[in-house]
């Protein structure tokens, strides 16, 4: 496989996964984007530069992780290695549960799909699966790259995602905490197993939430109800599960973000601007009750992204190399 260009660039949305009842299965892709460039260069020499989120704290060689993406993607279709200049410009939060590791991960990918001669062999079906292969797991895969809301799952061929239609009145909203959470920290309180009852309230739960994402919003509220991980992780991020019992109990359907600590809202059109307010009321009481060290007290961000209804996209910007 021969390099086709030299210059791309890749815009990849932040993603959150789960949704509540849907763990490990829903995604969705949100209006928060990171910016990402790669020259190919005729040396071996390797530049990463990075602003934004992630800016003095993410490695800047070969352990960079749209740097890894990217090459082992060149490496699946057998296409050559080469010197990369790679500028990225990130937005989405960090250890926030916001799919910062999958946008990286799908950046790469698609880097690499616009670099080489033929980016068919590497469209969506197979780009989702090396990114599911690079990352561990499919459910910010799915949306990242797709768009919109996803269903992923896994069988013995491997990975699958299909495409939800969201209902156009879905106008999600995020409160984003100054804390971090790493994804392994979350994964490692929830239990082996589960009682059967809440097994199946849960099972039941994620596919009235199909119906509500894609058909019906006014059951969003009985359709984010799960009892699978939330109340688990609770111990590791008191604060969001403080947050999100307080906005439920105001008739907002909250849920956490991925493993956290951000915390979803899947607000409505034409009430969105209104449930913004009660969100950024709740989230200054929250940390009102939370405070011990006022210089370290969590601070929460509320933002109103919309939808990533077209999810990644990849461009060639040079001539071919």
């Amino acid at each position: 496989m021969l390099l086709g260009s030299d210059h791309v660039r890749v815009r990849v949305p932040a993603t959150s996964a789960n949704l509540g009842p849907g763990f490990d299965a829903l995604g969705l892709a949100l209006g928060i984007y990171d910016d990402v460039e790669v020259r190919a260069v005729g040396s071996s020499d390797l530049l990463v530069e990075v602003t934004g989120e992630g800016a003095g704290e993410v490695p800047l060689d070969e352990e960079h992780l749209i740097v890894r993406s990217l090459r082992y993607a060149l490496d699946f279709v057998g296409a050559p290695q080469v010197g990369l200049h790679l500028r990225s410009h990130n937005r989405i939060p960090h250890g926030r549960g916001m799919g910062s590791s999958a946008g990286a991960v799908v950046a790469g990918v698609l880097a690499a799909r616009m670099l080489i001669a033929e980016p068919e062999v590497l469209y969506n079906t197979t780009a989702f699966l090396l990114a599911t292969e690079i990352e561990g797991h499919p459910d910010n895969a799915a949306p990242a790259i797709l768009g919109g809301a996803t269903v992923a799952w896994r069988s013995a061929d491997g990975p699958h995602a299909a495409s939800l239609t969201v209902h156009p009145d879905l106008a999600p909203i995020l409160l984003i905490p100054s804390t971090r959470l790493s994804t392994r920290t979350a994964r490692a309180v929830l239990p082996a197993s589960v009682p059967h009852a809440d097994a199946a309230f849960t099972a039941g739960r994620a596919a009235i939430l199909t119906e509500a994402l894609c058909r019906r919003p006014d059951l969003l509220m009985q359709a984010t109800e799960e009892r699978l991980h939330q109340s688990y992780r609770a111990e590791v991020m008191p604060e969001s599960w403080q947050l999100l019992n307080a906005l439920r109990e105001r008739d907002l359907p909250a849920v956490i973000s991925g493993a956290g600590p951000t915390v979803l809202v899947l607000g409505t059109r034409p009430d969105v601007e209104r449930q913004h307010a009660v969100c950024e009321e709740v989230a200054v009481a929250v940390a009102i009750d939370f405070i011990q060290d006022p210089a370290a007290r969590t601070t929460w961000r509320v933002v109103q992204p919309g939808v990533s209804e077209r999810g990644a996209r990849s461009i060639r910007v040079g001539p071919a190399a």
